[in-house]
Order: structure tokens, then C-alpha cells, then sequence
């Protein structure tokens, strides 16, 4: 396939549509390699990956289950604290990518945002390239101090993408995007 074509056929698979195979550890670097392959003002990479491994997406899933219980005590069901349990592993593979803004930087801080989300658009391209699906999600889990710490952040570190990959169990239905004469302009002076 034509690389502008691949692109062009690029679709988010939702989280709960992702099953194996995901990436082999072969796929996963380049999906790795691809995703560092970002602008990045300065050269500062203010970003990180973590791969979340089938141990620890089960550990992250089981502290996600206790801070549910406590935050909603007995009005937690147990099917409610069960999806959060399963939260972590739903799919094969699960990247935590984090942006830890680097301030007072002569490098804007929209600058090294952008970067990472960068990281995270390239991450989902080279999973498609390879033929597998992903979704970039945030979720609670991305905002909760207890699993930052658990992962080893600092709270002014920002979780800026779960990134879930593995195999759709059906082709994405097409999306209707927004028609180019509403998104884009010409501007040709004052």
C-alpha cells in the first residue's frame, strides 16, 4: 500500500474491539523506533514510554480495582470493580506514554506537548502500518496520583496516552470526517 494511502486508512479501534495477536517484541521496536521519530524543538525529548508488560497490566488492573473500591465504597458493584480489574488488559500490548514538561525552558511548553502527542500519533501509524489496531486513550487512570506513583512518576508528570494495541475482531467502520472547506482557509494577507 501506498504510504498516503495507509495513512489515509488509519482508524482508532475501540479498546473492547482489540484482541491478540498484538505486536511480537520484533513489531513493538519499530513501532518503538517509529514513535521517537517526532519533532522535538531543542532535543529535549520531554517524553516517555513505558511498556506495560501482561504482569504488570494485571498489577496496574488490581490497583485500579482497590482505588475504585475505596473511592466508591459500597456503591461499588462487584461488576463495576471487576472492568476496572480488566481495565489495564483488555489488549495485548498497553504503552504509557508520559510528558514531563520541562519549565523554565527556552522551549514553549505547547511545543514539548505537541511533541509528545506527536509520539503517540506515530505510535498509532506504525501499529497500522504493521497491520495490527490501536486506540489512544487517557481514561481516569491516566489522571489518579496513586497510579502515577505506582508507575514511578512524578505528579507533575503527565500521562498523555494509553496506547492499546492489538488485532481488531472486526475491520473499523468508516468515519465521516469534517469536509476540508469547513476545517481550512487561505489567508493571503492582510
Amino acid at each position: 500500500m501506498e504510504a498516503i494511502d495507509l495513512l489515509k486508512s488509519r482508524r482508532s479501534v475501540l479498546v473492547k474491539n482489540l484482541t491478540s495477536p498484538g505486536p511480537d517484541k520484533e513489531d513493538l521496536q519499530q513501532i518503538l523506533e517509529v514513535g521517537l521519530r517526532v519533532p522535538d524543538h531543542g532535543k529535549i525529548g520531554p517524553w516517555r514510554i513505558q511498556v506495560i508488560t501482561p504482569k504488570g497490566q494485571k498489577a496496574l488492573g488490581d490497583l485500579a480495582a482497590k482505588i475504585f473500591t475505596n473511592k466508591y465504597g459500597e456503591r461499588a458493584t462487584e461488576k463495576q470493580i471487576e472492568a476496572e480489574r480488566q481495565r489495564p488488559q483488555r489488549a495485548p500490548v498497553l504503552l504509557v506514554v508520559t510528558s514531563d514538561i520541562q519549565s523554565p525552558h527556552k522551549i514553549p511548553e505547547l511545543e514539548q506537548r505537541l511533541s509528545g502527542g506527536a509520539v503517540c500519533m506515530n505510535i498509532l501509524n506504525a501499529a497500522h502500518a504493521l497491520g495490527y489496531s490501536a486506540q489512544w486513550v487517557t481514561e481516569w487512570l491516566s489522571f489518579d496520583t496513586e497510579i502515577k506513583a505506582a508507575l514511578g512518576h512524578q505528579d507533575q508528570t503527565d500521562i498523555i496516552g494509553m496506547i492499546y494495541i492489538g488485532t481488531a475482531v472486526e475491520p473499523p467502520q468508516p468515519r465521516t470526517r469534517p469536509h476540508l472547506d469547513e476545517i481550512v482557509s487561505e489567508w493571503s494577507g492582510p
